[in-house]
């Protein structure tokens, strides 16, 4: 577990470091499969005093540190994706309508950047990793993180593979001493600013394509220069950064236990990841859009569930499917605590994040696209007031885009395309 930062490093308030700097302020997504049933989902009255529907329960827990988790999540229902006359791809439309802010001309395609690439190269420049991608499927190809059509960030599946990513020998520890740099970092460091010092002569003696190639190698560069120049900066003085505990057995899959144990896993080396100022983005998957969870010992998974299992008429919903929805909403209460267990400053870890939680569709058996269910958590330092039930009145995904966008410091006045665009955030929420 953490530390608390201790006073001598904060100012007289404990809301920012000494030296005047703020808290570090984050930004992660966590996405499942298959969104809800919504008559059980939506809460039945907006604002902070509704009662939580049944498939919402899981986020009526006490936190360690007091309250309730409830109250530090605004549920989001009653926003749409709209096609604009396009097809509904299924489980791509809606994914890509609320990640990317357009839809997609071909199934399985990505029309533009992903929300969380697009913060990442405002905020990501001064850490460590620019970002981090984790995923509980075990399938290393599956990321909904985009920087374009080609270009994806693969996960990591493997919460070994992620300690010994992050916590590996690269990991300055604020408290083992005096910071020496590596000497192997600074020849590597050396060689890249040779690399960067022909560019323009070489860029003079290539054809256009070619150029534009190099272009994306070259601020690859300047991006790893970034990182370089971190490692040999040291760590900064942040008391609540201890180097995570190694973690145990693991067992990789997408039978409901094993993404349960990873999500567990990678939410807890993340909160260390992040309190060591590691990464300021992050991306969380626990089940894919078309979700292969399962339960133990059967094969027939969550997607497949959705709709070939009868509607029940006695309850009105399809009961093995939704149990799937119930696990995925304690996946997200079990990540977000995790986060809200870290102290830090006056307060934690949490409250110091936005963390954006969502689906990619609302029913799945309709493969519906209206009232896409999306959540936030945490407060981004004071900037928004966490506990609400907002509606959407039927207006674009693209609004929480929007909102999360200019409360992470970007200067976006709109975002979408068509009638996806959106130019006004959801300014219930903002503190």
């Amino acid at each position: 577990m953490g530390l608390p930062l201790l006073d001598c490093f904060l100012n007289a308030n404990g809301t920012a470091l000494a030296q005047g700097a703020p808290l570090p302020l984050r930004f992660g997504a966590w996405m499942w499969g298959c969104g809800v049933n919504p008559a059980r989902w939506t809460p039945s009255s907006e604002g902070t005093d509704f009662e939580l529907p049944v498939e919402l329960q899981a986020l009526d827990r006490e936190l360690a540190t007091g309250g309730k988790l409830r109250e530090q999540v605004s549920i989001l229902s009653g926003f749409d994706v709209r096609l604009d006359g396009r097809p509904n791809f299924p489980h791509t439309a809606g994914l890509m309508g609320t990640l990317t802010g357009s839809l997609p001309l071909q199934d399985y395609t990505v029309p533009a950047p992903t929300l969380d690439t697009i913060i990442a190269a405002k905020i990501g420049g001064s850490t460590r990793f620019r970002s981090l991608e984790m995923s509980c499927t075990g399938n290393p190809n599956q990321s909904y993180s985009y920087e374009s059509q080609s270009v994806f960030n693969a996960p990591e599946i493997s919460p070994v593979a992620l300690y010994t990513r992050v916590f590996g020998p690269e990991f300055a520890d604020p408290n083992a001493g005096p910071f020496t740099p590596d000497p192997r970092v600074m020849l590597r460091q050396s060689v890249l600013s040779a690399v960067k010092a022909d560019r323009d002569r070489l860029l003079q003696r290539v054809g256009e394509h070619d150029k534009q190639r190099l272009d994306q190698y070259f601020t690859s560069v300047r991006q790893l220069e970034q990182q370089l120049d971190i490692l040999l900066d040291g760590p900064a003085d942040l008391e609540s950064c201890v180097r995570a505990a190694a973690p145990g057995p693991e067992s990789l899959g997408t039978e409901v236990g094993q993404s349960m144990s990873t999500n567990q896993l990678m939410a807890s080396l993340l909160s260390f990841a992040l309190a060591c100022d590691q990464t300021r983005v992050f991306s969380m998957m626990f089940s894919d859009r078309i979700s292969g969870l399962r339960q133990p010992g059967s094969s027939a998974q969550h997607h497949q569930l959705t709709h070939d299992e009868a509607l029940d008429p006695a309850i009105g919903y399809q009961p093995e499917a939704t149990e799937f929805v119930y696990i995925s909403m304690e996946a997200w209460a079990d990540f977000v605590e995790r986060l809200a267990a870290i102290p830090e400053g006056d307060g934690t870890l949490l409250d110091n994040c936005l963390v954006f939680g969502h689906s990619d569709v609302s029913l799945a058996k309709a493969h519906g696209i209206t009232g896409i269910p999306m959540m936030i958590a945490g407060t981004a330092r004071g900037a928004l007031t966490p506990g609400l039930h907002v509606g959407g009145a039927t207006s674009p995904t693209t609004r929480v885009g929007l909102t999360i966008q200019q409360v992470m410091g970007l200067n976006t006045e709109s975002w979408g395309s068509r009638s996806m665009e959106a130019t006004q955030p959801v300014s219930e929420i903002l503190a």
